[in-house]
């Protein structure tokens, strides 16, 4: 059991919440908002929700990073089809649990796997 809070940006398949919830995370996906409240915004419900942010748009990384807006952990997943997202997320969020609890910047592809973590 995983046990986070997860939000899903709405870049992110929908088929991706299934894996997570089954693996006893938390999950929100921003696809079911009514309308797509942009990148600030959904950083912002992100880190007042206490949740990690699994994205593919590199703007949030960007946003923590060069304006320091606070998050709670961002996993960006660059050039992974819809289907692996679920696979993908689930495996990084088991192995990097705990620099994710500390604010980390995930970006993960299909050679490697980067961490930034807040100073």
């Amino acid at each position: 059991m995983i046990e986070a809070k997860i939000l899903l940006d709405s870049c992110v398949w929908a088929g991706t919440k299934n894996p997570l919830i089954e693996a006893g995370c938390d999950v929100v996906w921003v696809g079911d908002f009514l309308k797509d409240p942009g990148d600030e915004a959904i950083n912002r419900f992100a880190y007042k929700e206490k949740r990690i942010l699994i994205t593919l748009d590199k703007d949030f990384g960007e946003l923590a990073v060069f304006r320091r807006e606070p998050h709670c952990g961002i996993i960006r997943i660059v050039d992974h089809s819809a289907t692996e997202l679920g696979s993908v997320s689930r495996q990084i969020l088991e192995k990097y649990r705990s620099e994710l609890i500390n604010s980390a910047i995930i970006t993960v592809d299909k050679q490697k796997v980067r961490i930034r973590l807040d100073e």
